[in-house]
């Protein structure tokens, strides 16, 4: 009852509820700090303030001060009184003002606080559990019984009645408190066959973790690295521009400069027949007889060639102009030389491949940069040669790669299918196992009917993703046994990787089946 008779003290008067953040007046009386504002507020639209408890009046808003004492009462309060705001369990008993129950009575079905609760354990010997509202899952729902033992046949609680008559007459029991026990070692058994294995999943989140880590890392480096690639790039790209622009500047200043001195010495040649004009004019004025024929004659000379040489063995043609060949040329260089710098600070190597027709299948026809091999319905003139491939379209190239990291373009026509890679040299000419990919020798990537494959050594493995572009780049880094495949799309993708410890030169193979084409870029 005690319990009850305080729960009263701490209730607001405005919400009677518990304070919540309370506050004082001037007159000592408490309120929640968000119950008494609102009655002040409302308050001032009348034009006056009072406490709503005694009615003391204030000529001004009042101050509301913290009651700090009465915040800690209420902490303590709460705290020893958990279940009632949680579970609003409250004494069957207590019907004046509610009070949190402690205990709940199976047998009676009624919740007690601590003082019913004394008076109840006197007079009786029931069963008391935690608080609670519900009893159909402590009561046998046939007899209504309390649940005292556990059937491990069934699986089930079951009460006195279900054990001695019901459904579960004759079937070895055990009570609760036994079987909960055995249920509860089960229990530790689990865990501990679970605690190892989620020590091996948390520390391959660890590992995974690590490794994102190190990702991530390598990520920031990678961009830094690729920021100051870039920077020097743009250096030299200045620079070639630098380059570009004074070779324009140098032929514009030196045809300019021709140009200008031939205009100078055409104004002075313009200067000399126009006083000689005006000369001419004169005389052609005078009418005394005997003084025009007296008056020498005027020589004029011809100056149709002056305009080409300037009159003093030629310094500038009417057909001279900027050397654009000149320029493209020095603009090609300064970016061939940017390209050669980037490859080689990447440590990769752009070879020079050619494809060997002395080598070639007599249905694969072969440009004459070489670059190109090409799928024909009529055999190439060709003399006999051991190495020439017999039974497949296949051609290699001409040198092999032994060491180093090395990257090619190749351009398919989209047309048939065909298959690209490397092989060893040492790969059969003829007969099933002299095919690119069938064998323990090459490695390839297949182009055909809307879909990629790999194959080596007779294992085919098809590709999810779809031919979207004709052009495919290769990478090969001979040391580390790496063999990429790349398809040149915007963004480019990567298809395949081959891993292996490579024996022998690797040559660039090609098999072009019916209209398929295939070209290395240079």
């Amino acid at each position: 009852m005690a319990s009850a008779e305080l729960r009263d003290e701490l209730n607001c008067s405005i919400c009677l509820s518990l304070y919540t953040d309370p506050v004082s007046l001037r007159c000592g009386h408490n309120f929640c700090r968000s119950c008494i504002v609102s009655v002040l507020d409302a308050q001032e639209a009348a034009g006056g303030y009072s406490c709503p408890d005694c009615r003391a009046e204030y000529p001004e808003r009042p101050a509301l001060q913290k009651n700090w004492k009465l915040r800690n009462i209420l902490e303590r309060f709460s705290s020893t009184q958990p279940d009632m705001e949680e579970t609003r369990i409250f004494c069957t008993y207590c019907t004046k003002s509610p009070v949190p129950a402690v205990r709940t009575c199976l047998q009676c079905e009624t919740s007690m606080c601590e003082e019913h609760l004394a008076a109840h354990n006197k007079s009786v010997n029931h069963n008391i559990i935690e608080p609670t509202v519900s009893f159909k899952d402590q009561k046998c729902s046939t007899h209504n019984e309390i649940l005292k033992y556990y059937c491990p046949k069934d699986a089930a609680c079951v009460c006195v009645s279900c054990w001695v008559a019901g459904d579960h007459k004759g079937h070895d029991v055990e009570l609760l408190d036994m079987a909960s026990e055995k249920k509860k070692e089960k229990l530790k058994k689990q865990l501990d066959d679970l605690n190892p294995q989620k020590a091996e999943i948390q520390t391959r989140v660890q590992n995974q973790q690590d490794r994102k880590k190190k990702i991530q890392e390598k990520a920031s480096d990678k961009r830094k690295n690729i920021s100051e690639r870039f920077m020097d790039i743009k250096k030299q790209l200045e620079m070639a521009e630098s380059k570009a622009l004074s070779e324009v500047s140098r032929q514009e200043e030196k045809i300019v400069s021709q140009i200008s001195h031939l205009i100078k010495k055409l104004e002075i040649q313009e200067d000399e027949l126009s006083r000689k004009m005006r000369h001419v004019e004169e005389m052609c004025r005078v009418t005394d007889p005997i003084r025009l024929l007296q008056e020498s004659d005027i020589t004029v000379c011809s100056h149709g060639g002056d305009d080409d040489t300037g009159g003093d063995g030629g310094e500038v043609s009417s057909e001279e102009d900027l050397d654009e060949v000149l320029i493209s040329l020095t603009l090609h260089r300064s970016m061939r030389d940017i390209v050669t710098n980037v490859t080689s600070e990447l440590g990769v190597h752009v070879p020079d491949l050619l494809l060997d027709v002395d080598i070639a299948h007599r249905r694969v026809k072969i440009s004459e940069d070489l670059k190109t091999a090409t799928n024909s319905e009529e055999e190439q003139e060709r003399p006999e040669s051991p190495g020439r491939f017999v039974d497949f379209p296949q051609v290699l190239s001409r040198c092999g790669l032994s060491s180093g990291r090395h990257y090619w373009e190749v351009e398919w026509n989209q047309i048939g299918g065909c298959e690209i890679g490397l092989s060893y040299p040492s790969i059969e000419r003829e007969g099933e196992q002299s095919c690119i990919g069938l064998n323990d020798k090459s490695w390839c990537l297949g182009m055909c009917d809307g879909e990629y494959n790999v194959w080596h050594n007779s294992v085919r493995l098809a590709l999810s993703v779809k031919p979207t572009c004709p052009t495919l780049g290769v990478f090969l880094d001979y040391e580390a046994g790496r063999l990429s495949f790349y398809e040149l799309c915007d963004p480019i993708r990567h298809l395949d990787t081959f891993t292996a410890s490579f024996t022998e030169p690797l040559h660039v193979i090609f098999c072009v089946y019916k209209g398929a084409s295939v070209t290395i870029r240079s």
